[in-house]
């Protein structure tokens, strides 16, 4: 894909989203159920769409409310239910439709105080802390958020009592009984005027931050840090966790500097990524260059996306890191920085993240765990203290309490910076200085990821592929040695497949909601490797969805 020539360049006038219309689509445009792309469809992350394409309005909103109260009903959940929302525009007009059904269905509802955003690790972590000890009168929660997507888009996604992002076959549910709402023009889904819903009874504010900065002393080694008197430079790229640092800063004595204080639903004060939309990514240099230029000022630099699911790492002399390299140098630090963790546990990684992670943990005997995409596949182990830590390519990642105890089971944007930061006290090196001893050591890594166009037909044959679809016996030079079709930590499917060499491999799945594929792909050898474990890929996965 091409770089847009004003990538990593200030948002501009023409770039912003028209608010006023955008809220005025999201109430007023009702959905279409016959067409698919205005249907609820929960991908790996819940439901996103945009109020301007049809795809994430009110009706949506209402009916995928009913569609979780429905399932909270047959699976017996009477507890209260967190609702956190983020800092999009469409978000807090879902936070109010939301509670409309909430109310209406006599769910007690569980909130910020004073209009107060909530980030995604902080709903996981207080359903963890709600939930802990008991077997009844479960907490669960909602976030509405469409993650770091654009400002015209949103997003809403449940989280069961374990506090993770919902399994397969629970968002199947609700989005099946959404769409059925849908069809039926709401019939049956029950709501009350959101005036009457804060004077129900049945909505309490409560404050989420002070309890969760508390709990990050069970996670982070904050004496270490203070000892250090190390400067971080933090963007919250207008996001839910904003007011949080503060009060981490004041908690634990820490020198900590927000170098963009702003809360904008257009997000004006972004640069553009690198296909010219304004887009919240901390894992891009283009949309991360407001923060970048700030890199040489601080020992360290994060920024976060608006619901902090996900982290961002800028090291002084060597800019923005790669997230597959930051997860190797988390799992390197927290295996030998850990005492209390038993050595029994496994670290988790989806298949698509770097190979570097298995050679650091095969070099410390620890146990890798690979899963297919998408981090629901890490909640249960996060939730028993059978998996130390799991982590995603695309920058998401939560790891135990030092004490190797359950924090939260959902990608935890805070701890992830926050560790960046200790890594740094502790060793006297930045993770980007740690990353190049590990390539010293195991090989320098070339990883990329590319979307190619498919048709209908084909995406749909992808499911369908194994180890029989294919005759090649090389890839790039190189004997295969695998073809999955499932992830070998699980033997869940994977949704498309995967090669590997010796010092190589390729990854292809479908798009949850494009015409198109993802390949991902990483040499050991060289840049020249990997794009041509790239070309191979695309003609291999070509030729096995024609027959």
């Amino acid at each position: 894909m091409a770089i847009h020539d004003r990538a990593g360049t200030l948002a501009i006038q023409q770039d912003l989203v028209n608010i006023p219309k955008l809220m005025s689509f999201y109430y007023r445009i009702i959905p279409n159920v016959e067409d698919v792309q205005q249907k609820v469809i929960f991908g790996t992350s819940g439901h996103r769409g945009s109020a301007f394409s049809a795809s994430f309005n009110q009706n949506h909103i209402w009916a995928i409310t009913q569609a979780v109260v429905d399932y909270r009903k047959a699976a017996n959940i009477t507890g209260p239910m967190i609702v956190g929302y983020d800092t999009h525009a469409l978000s807090y007009a879902a936070f109010m439709s939301v509670v409309e059904v909430l109310t209406a269905n006599q769910v007690k509802v569980l909130i910020q105080a004073n209009d107060g955003f909530t980030p995604t690790p902080v709903v996981s972590q207080s359903i963890i802390a709600a939930n802990k000890g008991k077997s009844t009168d479960l907490t669960d929660g909602l976030i509405i958020t469409p993650s770091h997507n654009p400002p015209q888009d949103g997003g809403i996604k449940y989280n069961p009592p374990h506090g993770g992002p919902a399994e397969g076959n629970i968002t199947k549910q609700i989005e099946n009984t959404a769409n059925a709402y849908l069809a039926n023009h709401l019939n049956g889904v029950c709501k009350i005027n959101y005036g009457v819903a804060l004077q129900s009874g049945w909505l309490t504010e409560i404050d989420f931050i002070a309890p969760y900065v508390e709990g990050l002393a069970e996670v982070i080694d904050f004496e270490a840090i203070k000892k250090a008197n190390l400067r971080l430079g933090v963007d919250p790229l207008g996001g839910s966790g904003i007011y949080y640092w503060q009060k981490i800063a004041d908690k634990y004595g820490l020198d900590i500097t927000l170098v963009n204080e702003k809360v904008d639903p257009t997000f004006s004060f972004m640069t553009l990524d690198k296909d010219g939309k304004i887009r919240m990514d901390c894992s891009s240099p283009y949309a991360m260059a407001g923060l970048l230029a700030y890199s040489e000022q601080y020992d360290l630099c994060v920024g976060n996306d608006p619901d902090y699911d996900r982290h961002g790492i800028v090291c002084p002399g060597f800019g923005l890191m790669n997230p597959n390299h930051f997860l190797a140098v988390a799992i390197d630090y927290l295996l030998t920085h850990r005492p209390q963790w038993s050595a029994e546990l496994a670290i988790g990684k989806t298949l698509v993240s770097s190979a570097m992670i298995d050679r650091v943990c095969a070099s410390l005997q620890r146990n890798c765990l690979e899963v297919p995409v998408g981090f629901k596949w890490f909640v249960d182990g996060l939730a028993n203290n059978s998996i130390a830590f799991g982590g995603e390519e695309s920058a998401g990642a939560a790891f135990l309490k030092r004490d190797g105890t359950t924090w939260c089971t959902d990608k935890d944007g805070f701890i992830l910076a926050l560790l960046a930061l200790e890594i740094l006290a502790v060793t006297g090196k930045t993770p980007a200085q740690r990353y190049q001893e590990l390539t010293k050591q195991f090989g320098e890594s070339f990883y990329t990821r590319i979307d190619s166009p498919i048709s209908l037909k084909k995406k749909a044959k992808f499911e369908q592929l194994n180890a029989q679809s294919f005759i090649e016996t090389e890839l790039a030079g190189e004997e295969i040695i695998a073809i999955l079709s499932h992830a070998p930590g699980n033997n869940a499917a994977i949704g498309g497949i995967k090669v590997t060499t010796a010092n190589g491999w390729f990854a292809a799945r479908p798009s949850g909601t494009e015409a198109l594929f993802k390949i991902y792909a990483e040499s050991f050898v060289s840049e020249q490797h990997l794009q041509d474990i790239v070309a191979q890929a695309q003609l291999m996965i070509d030729g096995a969805l024609k027959n």
